[in-house]
């Protein structure tokens, strides 16, 4: 059985984290346009902000794998 180098867990840590940065953000600009508040908007902010951050973590590891940086 082969263990993971220490560096990709933490690549993958801070790459988590800044999709789920930019997830949040993104959900955030978008119930503040539409206008939403309250509990409807922190639900709606928590599920955009969740398919964004997926989005985001998907399209970089495609991304990074076309390249060859990662197996």
């Amino acid at each position: 059985m082969s263990s993971r180098p220490r560096g990709s867990i933490l690549a993958s840590i801070i790459g988590i984290l800044i999709c789920g940065i930019a997830g949040g953000f993104a959900a955030w600009m978008l119930v503040a346009k539409l206008g939403i508040a309250g509990v409807t908007g922190a639900l709606a902010a928590a599920f955009i902000g969740m398919i964004v951050a997926t989005a985001l973590w998907a399209g970089g590891s495609a991304l990074l794998r076309a390249l060859g940086w990662i197996r």
